[in-house]
């Protein structure tokens, strides 16, 4: 009998589906949505530097010692179109980010790293995009696949994914094809668990209370990706919500914080199977941001050096500006044609 073969790094060489055989092992305690884990672990800088922490990494919040948390961050390509309707899992993500896809459409890149649902999808496909998207964090994508074009650039990265026929993923029969493949996040993460994880860098420059800029009244604002979608968030208490969705019931993520980065869109080569244009988002560089919490917009800039780098924010005067801890929503608008709109 041959053995299981566990996900690897692809290295310089083009990108092939990384099947996970379901193990037999049972289910660790503390997996499924536990908030819980060892916050020590280690934090690993671009310099392999090791230093005590007791925050998650995608969060900046207080880390709960104690649970298995030998598990990478999970990335789940997720739809969002009102075919994927209801989206599952989101509220359990740490972070999102929302990138433009063919038509007009965006797709999610939603973070799982402090708390793994039970269930979460639909399971969709990669996009070049999601390079510049995963930044350092040494991620495992969850996904349905890519275009070769795409798989060989994910694999020239060195980027570990895990799809269809990988432990924990399965096809519910309440849904459609191909909006019917799911992910059973704790088998996915028991698949993944190594002896000694090492902690991941942090996503963004977190502060538990930074002292931000008085800014501007928000009550809501508008993210515009294209003519044909719009994601509105409205403040709901301490937090945003979407408005125009597509999670479950109780299920949708809560945002202290809504990030919005412009960014440059350009062409990924190639053309899905309606003939659209497939565009791709490069987060690198740098550009205009609005960082929205607490009912004020801050005008802001963001750059990031390469598509593996942190993104580093700064106020109009050129001062470092940290992201207060807690779940944070990035909409990725492209710069041109895309627009954003606040409501009070």
């Amino acid at each position: 009998m041959t053995a299981p073969r566990l996900p690897h790094r692809a290295r310089r060489r083009p990108a092939r589906a990384i099947v996970v055989p379901v193990l037999a092992s049972l289910v660790l305690a503390g997996c499924g949505g536990d908030d819980g884990g060892d916050a020590a672990g280690e934090k690993s800088g671009r310099d392999g530097a090791a230093a005590a922490t007791d925050t998650w990494p995608l969060t900046g919040l207080p880390a709960r010692r104690g649970a298995d948390q030998r598990h990478p961050v999970i990335v789940v390509k997720i739809d969002n179109t009102a075919s994927s309707a209801p989206q599952a899992g989101l509220g359990g993500a740490d972070l999102v980010v929302e990138e433009l896809v063919e038509g007009g459409s965006t797709r999610l890149a939603a973070f799982f790293y402090s708390r793994l649902p039970d269930v979460v999808g639909p399971v969709r496909s990669m996009r070049a995009s999601d390079l510049g998207i995963l930044g350092g964090t040494d991620a495992v994508v969850a996904t349905s696949g890519a275009a070769q074009v795409t798989l060989d650039r994910i694999g020239a990265a060195g980027v570990t994914y895990v799809t269809e026929g990988s432990a924990g993923f399965y096809r519910a029969d309440d849904r459609s094809a191909p909006y019917d493949l799911m992910a059973r996040l704790p088998e996915v993460a028991d698949a993944l668990r190594t002896p000694r994880a090492v902690r991941p860098p942090d996503y963004l420059d977190f502060a538990a209370d930074p002292e931000l800029p008085e800014g501007r009244r928000a009550d809501g604002v508008a993210a515009v990706f294209s003519g044909g979608h719009t994601t509105a968030w409205r403040r709901d208490g301490d937090a945003y919500v979407v408005q125009d969705g597509y999670a479950a019931a109780d299920d949708g993520f809560r945002a202290d914080t809504v990030l919005i980065l412009r960014v440059q869109v350009g062409d990924a080569g190639y053309r899905d199977p309606a003939g659209n244009p497939v565009p791709e988002t490069k987060l690198a560089g740098e550009g205009a941001a609005l960082l929205v919490h607490g009912g004020r917009a801050i005008t802001a800039r963001w750059s990031k050096p390469a598509p593996d780098a942190t993104i580093s924010l700064t106020t109009a005067d050129g001062t470092p500006l940290s992201v207060p801890a807690g779940h944070t929503w990035i909409e990725l608008v492209p710069a041109q044609g895309g627009d954003v709109t606040l409501t009070r």
